[in-house]
């Protein structure tokens, strides 16, 4: 097996045990979805916090171990705006966003088979056709590059992953407290 092999067969992997997860967490359910934008359901944001947790804290380690590396792509207000936009229109007319969608549609929902997957379609060729003059517009406006948290603070990446990890522990604590 090649390694471009390899790696295609490890990213299907952690997809479906992505999804699996996902589905099992409850957050492929337009309920929980919309329960979370009105205030009511805080299911999907303890699952993404949990997520920002392991994903933190894996990666890093790994850096850490010499495992693998670590490169930021190139990051701008731009296309912030652009991206956030894209996904704020799919996830408000239809209530999921992609990795929901793909859950979803593995779930048996026909709504995300039927609006979702074209959604993500139509979004993608639209942002295609649009890329280059976005990139020439907009995708460069307030550009901040490759910059994280411990470059910005010139430290450890550890010492900024503590306080992360202190903050959403304290969130989790401030949810379940409020029975939320």
């Amino acid at each position: 097996m090649t390694a471009k092999s390899r790696q295609r067969l490890q990213g299907l992997l952690f997809g479906v045990a992505f999804g699996f997860l996902l589905q099992k967490g409850g957050v492929t359910r337009f309920d929980v979805i919309v329960g979370q934008l009105l205030l009511e359901d805080f299911t999907v944001v303890k699952i993404m916090l949990t997520a920002v947790a392991v994903g933190t804290v894996g990666i890093h380690w790994l850096k850490h171990r010499g495992w693998t590396s670590f490169s930021p792509k190139r990051g701008s207000w731009g296309r912030n705006a652009i991206g956030g936009m894209l996904f704020g229109v799919g996830f408000a007319l239809l209530g999921y966003c992609p990795g929901t969608i793909a859950g979803a549609i593995g779930s048996g929902w026909l709504d995300a088979l039927a609006g979702g997957l074209p959604g993500i379609l139509l979004g993608s060729a639209l942002l295609a056709a649009a890329y280059p003059w976005l990139q020439a517009r907009v995708f460069s406006r307030g550009d901040f590059g490759d910059l994280t948290l411990p470059r910005l603070f010139k430290t450890n990446d550890w010492l900024v992953i503590a306080p992360l990890l202190a903050i959403i522990a304290l969130l989790f604590f401030l949810l379940e407290r409020a029975g939320l």
